[in-house]
């Protein structure tokens, strides 16, 4: 089968992404070379309480990954989701969900839902990448942590997600 009759092969990243980490754009760079589009869904998420609104991350995730699009020669398309994580996938047609795994506390809550989302659609695949050993211990969560108690988040965001943690920490306390 030539390249023009495999249908392109479209993956689904999805998260919070509250804030965008070195982490996240390690797994988005390593898909990208796997696929011929790759949609990150930034999920509402409001059960999280996130630092910054569904707008913001959506537009900082675009900002960040700019880059890794332009290098791979390849469509990353950033957008909103709250629904089904596998009615999103449809949506988009994607036919793989890619997850970021950084250690074994992750794989069991991972595992469980590549189960449920098997269940419900058999035909979209779940592809775990691991993070590479420099950002296994990064997360969100902790990111935000160290930034509100004024420890240095340089080397676990992007600069521009950096400027809007920092900004948004600032206001926040006057």
């Amino acid at each position: 089968m030539s390249d023009q009759a495999r249908p392109a092969r479209i993956g689904l990243y999805p998260g919070t992404f509250d804030p965008c980490t070195n982490g996240h754009l390690d797994v988005i760079a390593r898909a990208a070379r796997l696929l011929d589009k790759l949609v990150v869904g930034v999920s509402i998420s409001a059960g999280k309480g996130p630092m910054f609104s569904l707008a913001e991350r959506v537009e900082l995730v675009a900002a960040e990954i700019a880059s890794i699009a332009n290098k791979n020669g390849m469509v990353i398309e950033v957008m909103p989701f709250d629904t089904l994580l596998i009615d999103f996938a449809r949506k988009v047609g994607a036919s793989m969900i890619v997850r970021g795994l950084r250690a074994v506390a992750d794989f069991d809550y991972e595992f469980q839902m590549a189960g449920m989302n098997y269940r419900m659609a058999p035909d979209v695949e779940t592809v775990f990448l691991m993070a590479s050993e420099s950002h296994q211990f990064i997360a969100s969560r902790l990111v935000k942590e160290v930034a509100v108690l004024g420890g240095d988040i340089t080397s676990f965001v992007p600069r521009l997600t950096h400027e809007r943690v920092m900004r948004h920490i600032r206001a926040n306390k006057s």
